[in-house]
């Protein structure tokens, strides 16, 4: 049993590693991205932040689509079936195209309205409403970034789209920091250099993103086409409706679960707005600085899943406990280690973001909050990864909207509009909702509700 464990922790750690430095890099991205903004003031910040949390939500149908990708593929690939799963892999370019061009659609067509809906002050609406409008332009783009990202996670290849988000992420940074910023003369060593830029502000973060995204989108595309188990050379690439249903199926949940969850950050932020700018910016700011440390939770999250599909797929109960186990073990230990960093630097972490120190005062003070909770949210990622994987999105999706809605949205409204209580109150009724949401998944597994979903 010893040995079993030690091998699934070791397979575990293989598969997440790459997903892992992923993560880590696009969250060194988010902290840049927030910092060169940071330094244009809180106004700049809190036009960024207003929509970042739509952006959650517009992103939820595509990573839903890619677990219910991963889901039928990995429990093929399980099964041993593989003539199935490289079918799979060549339908979700059809689906990771079509979700992508519908979304683009929508969210050009809301954006001039968006900030007001949110309650945006006026001086945030118009540098918002831009900024939300161009980094939606490439979701085609971004859709197959991460739907094509899942479908090679699902044959066990993690490590492309690590090497393809790393990419995305370097062109991002360097595009930044020629867009965001006008001509400017940097010191080094005693020598000073020219450096060229645009001066754009808000605007040229926004354009930064779309470029990095249409990049990697055309990267991942190449990145399929590469993979023998997955390329569409020598396939049929006309829709395959049988698996698309199949697809469709898992993911509907599996959206539902991630629209309920990303349109209650919408209603939480919205909820932020109402104490003012500065606690907006705050609020944003440590959103952004609270990413970088449940990195490993997500990780393993992606992990879990595949390896759980092909448990489901060979019938094999006694490889998924062990799975579950594994993660768990892992997950809470890694995050009980970052969340106790996270604690004790919490000024360090706002003070790479902005100079505003009420800005930093009020993050500050949620993110020494939240750190408790991390190792919370990371049993809570792998028990959902588990459910995802097997096909079980129904539960995710019911466990969601009590925890989001019943507990978060209801506390923090009771809170602020009864009591008016301020940012750590609200923080609080956050942390009650992951809690709530890990105790009812806790007892859906302990109950063995995913027994019907084996072989």
């Amino acid at each position: 049993m010893q040995l079993s464990h030690r091998k699934d922790l070791m397979t575990l750690l293989h598969l997440a590693w790459p997903i892992m430095m992923e993560e880590a890099l696009s969250a060194v991205v988010q902290y840049i991205d927030a910092a060169m903004v940071g330094r244009l003031g809180a106004l700049a910040s809190a036009a960024v932040g207003l929509t970042s949390t739509v952006t959650w939500l517009v992103n939820a149908p595509l990573w839903a689509l890619g677990t219910g990708v991963l889901a039928v593929i990995s429990r093929e690939y399980g099964a041993g079936n593989l003539e199935n799963a490289h079918q799979a892999s060549v339908q979700s370019l059809w689906l990771s195209v079509f979700s992508g061009a519908v979304l683009t659609l929508i969210t050009v067509l809301i954006s001039p309205v968006l900030p007001v809906w949110m309650g945006a002050e006026p001086s945030v609406c118009a540098p918002a409403s831009l900024y939300f409008r161009i980094i939606c332009l490439p979701l085609v783009a971004r859709s197959m970034i991460i739907v094509l990202g899942s479908t090679l996670r699902s044959v066990h290849d993690t490590r492309t789209p690590m090497q393809v988000s790393i990419l995305v992420n370097i062109l991002n940074i360097v595009m930044n920091f020629l867009l965001i910023f006008p001509s400017r003369t940097l010191s080094l060593s005693g020598h000073e250099f020219p450096v060229p830029g645009m001066g754009l502000g808000v605007t040229g973060a926004a354009i930064a993103t779309n470029l990095s995204f249409t990049a990697g989108g055309f990267l991942m595309l190449a990145a399929l086409w590469h993979n023998p188990l997955t390329t569409p050379s020598g396939m049929s690439i006309r829709p395959n409706f049988r698996i698309i249903r199949q697809c469709i199926r898992i993911t509907l949940p599996a959206a539902f679960t991630r629209i309920i969850s990303c349109l209650g950050h919408v209603v939480f932020s919205a909820q932020v707005t109402h104490l003012g700018t500065q606690a907006l910016a705050a609020h944003s700011l440590a959103l952004t600085a609270e990413e970088g440390f449940y990195i490993p939770g997500y990780g393993l999250q992606a992990a879990v899943s595949t390896l759980s599909g092909n448990a489901a797929g060979s019938g094999d109960s006694k490889a998924l406990q062990r799975i579950c186990r594994s993660g768990l073990s892992l997950s809470t230990g890694i995050m009980c280690l970052t969340g106790s960093i996270l604690f004790f630097i919490p000024h360090h972490m706002m003070q790479l973001f902005t100079a505003d120190p009420g800005v930093i005062a009020d993050g500050a003070s949620v993110l020494k909050i939240v750190a408790l909770s991390e190792p919370f949210f990371g049993a809570a990622l792998i028990l959902e990864g588990l459910f995802d994987g097997i096909g079980d999105t129904k539960t995710p999706l019911r466990y969601s909207l009590i925890s989001m809605w019943a507990v978060r949205i209801a506390l923090t409204q009771i809170c602020l509009s009864i009591f008016h209580l301020y940012l750590d109150a609200v923080w609080i009724c956050m942390i009650l909702g992951n809690v709530t949401y890990l105790l009812l998944l806790s007892l859906t597994y302990r109950h063995g509700r995913w027994r019907g979903f084996i072989g």
